[in-house]
């Protein structure tokens, strides 16, 4: 189990950072404790890097209670196309900007809700006003 955590701390800590930047070190504890203490209910073992991203990103999601922009964890992307998304999404509010940082983690619509604890209906149409909301604040003009 040490092996096994120690070789997924490096990830853990990359979520955590993204999504929790103010909180990472706290939010990696709690991750890494639940993934340990959850491990027993994985059901596909073929499945476990998801499963660990989803437990990490709800950790990471519940410890520091707002979320940030992913745009800052990727590393190709332009810096200034970084700046101008970033500054979109800290226009949008707190549930919008939630569902798309999630979103871009990978998670679907069931993991979202479960993640946010909220119904999938509810997740799903918060989703697509997000994208719209996003989609006008980017091309204002379009609007």
């Amino acid at each position: 189990m040490n092996e096994l955590l120690t070789h997924i701390t490096p990830y853990v800590a990359r979520v955590c950072t993204s999504v929790a930047p103010h909180h990472s070190s706290d939010a990696m504890q709690e991750a890494l404790l639940a993934i340990y203490r959850g491990l027993r209910t994985l059901r596909e073992p073929a499945a476990f890097f998801g499963w660990v991203r989803s437990v990490t990103v709800r950790e990471a999601v519940r410890t520091d209670g707002t979320t940030y922009s992913p745009v800052e964890a990727r590393h190709d992307s332009n810096p200034l196309d970084r700046v101008h998304i970033n500054d979109v999404l800290e226009r949008l509010s707190t549930p919008h900007r939630e569902v798309l940082t999630l979103r871009r983690w990978g998670l679907n619509e069931e993991e979202m809700a479960e993640t946010l604890h909220l119904p999938v209906g509810t997740v799903r149409s918060r989703l697509h006003r997000a994208r719209r909301c996003f989609e006008e604040a980017w091309y204002p003009s379009a609007a």
